[in-house]
């Protein structure tokens, strides 16, 4: 599943959060890691008279101690379940030649078609006002896991032009008809029901809105990782992490970007792939990597059959040219990719 314009590729300003990351050097224990890391934040803290919010106790930071972050609009990250990793992340070591990729990607995807790195879920509710806009994000990402995107695109809409892009009107709406709007999306009829319930939920709790936190939102029937982190961006402009879906999660491991705590094998899913991608990956890269790879995963670094004769990185790829003379083999993995993707 790709993510469009939002992903700050110069059309629209996100206000990106994130917790600053406290330079370190990296010691061979992960405790004197995490020692040197928490004394250091608790050194600024002293210095600059910045208070500890009691709910996350995670200090603030200034921005202008760290260029990049200011130069994207970064602030403090939300959700303390996210600290941790972010606190090592400059300890973590950067794969060779990552940035030559990333750019060498980049130049392949320039002159490209970009309907093939978009998704309904940018577009969903675009007039509506703010709390029904959010909640037609909510609600069109939700359709869009394990589905194609123009199936996607035809179950929103339907949707849209039926009026049921609203957490009132969804709650009121009888969920076989939901069902016959939104098919054929994959898992339509569990889709429905839990369309249902999150509107309920968001009527209850939110007043019609959505949550505003990642921890709230895996809270809702059917959401997880990826569908959460993809809300955040689309529906608040705020940046709690890196967007994993299946082509990112296939392309890093064929690069061999990410790994398995601990160890080199693999990782299994999408939200291993997230978890060790943002040990290392800067944030400013966090949002335009996933439509970045989407849009390379779908034309070149295919799950099945990738064209490596095509790409202009395959010298830096610890995969290419590995993949093409197994076509069974192929189909087995894209089997598992499906799933493995997360919600």
């Amino acid at each position: 599943m790709s993510v469009v314009s939002w992903f700050g590729l110069g059309r629209n300003k996100l206000t990106m959060s994130a917790t600053a990351t406290t330079r370190t050097t990296c010691f061979s224990s992960k405790t004197q890691q995490v020692s040197q890391v928490r004394a250091s934040v608790r050194n600024k803290i002293t210095k600059n008279s910045v208070q500890i919010r009691e709910k996350e106790h995670v200090p603030e930071i200034e921005d202008h101690k760290f260029p990049t972050m200011q130069k994207f609009g970064l602030s403090e990250i939300e959700g303390s379940a996210y600290t941790g990793a972010n606190e090592l992340a400059s300890c973590s070591e950067s794969p060779a030649h990552w940035e030559k990729v990333l750019e060498g990607i980049r130049k392949m995807r320039g002159s490209a078609d970009e309907s093939v790195d978009t998704m309904e879920s940018e577009k969903a509710g675009d007039t509506l006002p703010p709390k029904e806009r959010r909640f037609a994000v909510l609600a069109s990402s939700l359709l869009s896991s394990q589905t194609k995107e123009h199936v996607t695109r035809r179950a929103t809409q339907s949707l849209r032009q039926n009026g049921l892009l609203t957490a009132e009107a969804i709650n009121k709406a009888d969920e076989e008809t939901i069902k016959k709007l939104i098919y054929p999306v994959g898992f339509y009829t569990r889709k429905a029901s839990n369309l249902k319930k999150i509107a309920n939920i968001c009527l209850i709790k939110y007043d019609g809105d959505i949550p505003s936190s990642i921890e709230e939102l895996l809270l809702l029937p059917g959401v997880g990782p990826k569908i959460a982190h993809l809300v955040m961006i689309v529906g608040w402009n705020n940046v709690q992490g890196i967007c994993v879906d299946t082509h990112v999660h296939r392309i890093c491991n064929r690069l061999g970007w990410v790994s398995r705590s601990g160890t080199k094998q693999k990782t299994l899913t999408p939200e291993e792939t997230r978890k060790a991608l943002q040990l290392w990956l800067p944030r400013e890269e966090w949002v335009p990597i996933n439509p970045l790879l989407v849009g390379f995963g779908r034309t070149i670094c295919t799950p099945v059959r990738p064209h490596c004769g095509e790409c202009g990185v395959s010298s830096f790829c610890p995969s290419a040219f590995k993949e093409t003379s197994s076509p069974s083999s192929k189909s087995n993995k894209s089997g598992l990719n499906k799933k493995l993707e997360s919600n």
